[in-house]
């Protein structure tokens, strides 16, 4: 049975960042992810993470200046100083934290025409931080990201993600696959894991169009959780979705699944 995680950057709005660790537990959750920890020291999260008896599956590495805007810095040509400082500053929360994955974002791309240039700044940082996470045997992920989401966002395909894996060649580099953000960019969720599952590090889920729950939408998600067991994953499934409603009653699709595979 696929083992979720609370995704505490958008699940239990309602409570301050620091109180969602609490909730997410009472809801049984033995896993969590968020977007980045910063605002915390790693200690006082870890204290949490003891508390309640959680597993920290995932974080996202330094975006840039998030509030203005930036989604990531790994493609940006002249930011290769603060991209590895800060790839560094990641490393050193996930060591306190437990996490063996960390999520690197692309950044945006301006204009197409720059596609070359920025491309060839990825594949350096991404090597760069390959290397250094190896070296405390951790796993480096990068997203395909749709672009209504984050409009100009510079990965948008899982065959784009499973290229720059080969290009950088780091046995620690994978994809994290997010379920919504492949339906509305291409479609064809299962046959895209079925063909990438090798390369995949990581796996996100969220209903479509509205990134609420996964039982709402277009998206069987029953089927792509029988077909994440068929394939053999035993990651985290990171349930990155805004509640439509309150988020524990929004659980009923968790519920209804945990009684008809109980574990």
């Amino acid at each position: 049975m696929p083992r979720f995680a609370a995704n505490l950057s958008m699940m239990y709005p309602q409570h301050d960042f620091l109180a969602r660790f609490s909730a997410a537990a009472s809801d049984g959750f033995k896993g969590v992810e968020y977007l980045f920890p910063y605002d915390f020291k790693a200690e006082e999260i870890k204290l949490r993470l003891d508390d309640f008896g959680l597993t920290q599956a995932l974080f996202n590495a330094p975006p840039g200046d998030f509030t203005k805007g930036e989604r990531g810095i790994a493609s940006l040509p002249g930011r290769e100083s603060e991209f590895r400082d800060g790839f560094q500053k990641a490393l050193n929360y996930a060591a306190v934290l437990g996490n063996d994955r960390i999520h690197v974002m692309a950044g945006l791309l301006p204009s197409e025409d720059l596609r070359q240039k920025h491309h060839a700044v990825y594949l350096e940082n991404l090597s760069f931080a390959a290397q250094q996470a190896a070296k405390v045997g951790l796993t480096v992920l990068i997203e395909p990201i749709n672009t209504r989401d984050i409009p100009g966002f510079f990965l948008n395909r899982q065959d784009q993600g499973q290229a720059v894996l080969r290009e950088v060649g780091a046995d620690n580099l994978r994809v994290q696959f997010d379920c919504y953000h492949c339906q509305i960019v291409e479609g064809d969720v299962t046959s895209k894991l079925r063909r990438d599952f090798a390369g995949i590090g990581h796996i996100q889920i969220a209903g479509v169009p509205d990134r609420h729950e996964p039982s709402v939408g277009e998206v069987n998600y029953p089927w792509l959780f029988e077909e994440i067991d068929r394939l053999g994953y035993t990651g985290w499934v990171g349930c990155e979705y805004r509640p439509k409603g309150d988020t524990s009653e929004g659980l009923q699709w968790l519920r209804d699944w945990q009684a008809r595979h109980p574990a």
